[in-house]
């Protein structure tokens, strides 16, 4: 399926650097809930089915690409306001980041 550029271009993607990491323990899956500062924009909760590819340690102060202007939605009784992208297939999960350390907050095109 396709999409016009000018629906592509209302995403806002951001650099955004994980603060905190918690276990959701009444998720029927393994869930994390993560506190990601976007600068300027602040910081956002998102929740996250990464808990089977990265142990806490591996996410705290970890640079993420999220999309930032998704409507927020209950996932197992915890709002997640944004969404952390990442690559996978059906053996491993890779979270998307920048190459370079970027200031939390640098808009993704």
């Amino acid at each position: 399926m396709s999409i016009p550029l000018e629906t592509f271009a209302q995403l806002d993607m951001k650099v955004g650097k994980i603060t905190d990491v918690q276990d959701v323990p009444q998720a029927r899956k393994p869930l994390y809930r993560l506190t990601v500062d976007f600068g300027p924009t602040g910081a956002k909760q998102c929740v996250a089915g990464i808990k089977q590819f990265y142990a806490k340690e591996q996410l705290l102060g970890k640079q993420v690409v999220a999309v930032v202007n998704l409507q927020p939605k209950s996932i197992a009784g915890v709002m997640s306001e944004c969404m952390v992208l990442a690559s996978y297939n059906d053996e491993a999960l890779s979270l998307l980041e920048p190459d370079k350390d970027m200031p939390p907050g640098t808009k993704v095109a």
